[in-house]
């Protein structure tokens, strides 16, 4: 997803988010939107991207319209199933990850510290408001 990358490194050298995270974001951004585009957007509907700034940390936010609840493969890395391998790496390097509702489909987040650290959760629900306006990208 080169739009939803480029569009998200943009907005995050604007707000000032250090260079050590941004990779990390931008795996993340690219994952999350791919598996949005495979598994949650039927065909002629599209996604929505949104980046918010909290005070500590950038969320990311996909917002889709399909249904399904997204989950981490359980099984050992070196099977040959490529599907959930996305999410896997979004649990390893965001701080927090986690599934919303919305109507219709689903919001798939994730959470990058940028200060301390908090405990991962991956049931975790939406926080508490961004600290500034979002930035958002239908794709």
């Amino acid at each position: 997803m080169p739009g939803a990358r480029a569009f998200a490194r943009r907005v995050l050298e604007d707000w000032g988010v250090h260079a050590s995270r941004i990779d990390d974001v931008l795996l993340c951004v690219s994952e999350l939107a791919t598996n949005a585009l495979l598994h949650g957007v039927p065909p002629g509907r599209g996604l929505l991207l949104r980046l918010l700034p909290y005070a500590d940390s950038v969320r990311v936010e996909v917002h889709d319209s399909g249904g399904g609840v997204p989950a981490v493969p359980r099984g050992a890395p070196d099977e040959p199933d490529e599907s959930g391998r996305g999410l896997l790496l979004v649990a390893g390097l965001a701080d927090r990850w986690g599934v919303g509702e919305r109507s219709p489909g689903k919001v798939v987040w994730c959470e990058f510290a940028l200060t301390a650290v908090p405990s991962r959760d991956a049931s975790a629900r939406f926080g508490p408001r961004p600290d500034g306006p979002p930035a958002d990208a239908m794709l």
